[in-house]
C-alpha cells in the first residue's frame, strides 16, 4: 500500500511540476505579446512615417492621403498672417499660401452674410490635422472658424518629400 501511495504521489508531483511549468511558459509568452503589443501601438507614428518612406523610395509612388491641405478663412490679412506664422513656428505644416481678398457669403444666426475674408492654403501632413485644428481654433478672432482638410491623392514626389523633411514626426 505504501508503493502504490508513493507511486501516486510521484506522479501527483510529476503532474504538478509539468502543469507549472506550462503555466509559467504561457504567462512568459502572454506578456511578450503584451509587450510587443504596447511597444507597436507607441512606436506606430514613427514606424508608418518610415514605412511611408521606404515605399516611396523603393517604389518611386506615393501613398494618397498621407498629406493634406487645409483651408482656414480670415478676417482680415494681419489675422491670417498671424496665424500662419504661428502654424509654422510651430512646424505643423511645410508651407502656407495667403490669398488677397476673397467674397463670402454664408448664413449666420439665420440670416445670409456678406464678407470679405482671407484664405490660407496649409500644407501639411495628415496625421497633423487636428494639431493645427485645435491652434487655429484656439487663437482665431471668430467664433467658429473653417478649418476644411483635404487629403492630397497626388503631386510631386520630390514636393512631397520636402514635405515630409519640413514637417517632423509626430
Amino acid at each position: 500500500m505504501t508503493f502504490v501511495a508513493s507511486n501516486r504521489m510521484e506522479w501527483l508531483l510529476q503532474r504538478c511540476h509539468k502543469e507549472a511549468f506550462c503555466h509559467s511558459v504561457i504567462r512568459t509568452v502572454l506578456l511578450m505579446l503584451c509587450l510587443l503589443l504596447v511597444l507597436s501601438v507607441s512606436m506606430y507614428p514613427g514606424l508608418r512615417s518610415i514605412g511611408i518612406q521606404l515605399h516611396s523610395a523603393l517604389t518611386g509612388s506615393y501613398i494618397p492621403g498621407h498629406h493634406s491641405l487645409l483651408l482656414i478663412n480670415s478676417p482680415n490679412e494681419q489675422a491670417a498672417k498671424d496665424i500662419g506664422r504661428a502654424i509654422m513656428e510651430r512646424r505643423m505644416a511645410a508651407s502656407i499660401n495667403i490669398l488677397s481678398r476673397t467674397s463670402t457669403m454664408y448664413y449666420w444666426k439665420g440670416e445670409i452674410q456678406d464678407a470679405s475674408e482671407i484664405l490660407m492654403l496649409v500644407k501639411t501632413k495628415t496625421s497633423r490635422i487636428q494639431e493645427v485644428v485645435d491652434y487655429v481654433r484656439s487663437v482665431h478672432p471668430y467664433a467658429n472658424p473653417e478649418v476644411l482638410s483635404f487629403p492630397v491623392e497626388d503631386g510631386s514626389l520630390a514636393y512631397m518629400k520636402w514635405m515630409d523633411e519640413a514637417i517632423p514626426d509626430d
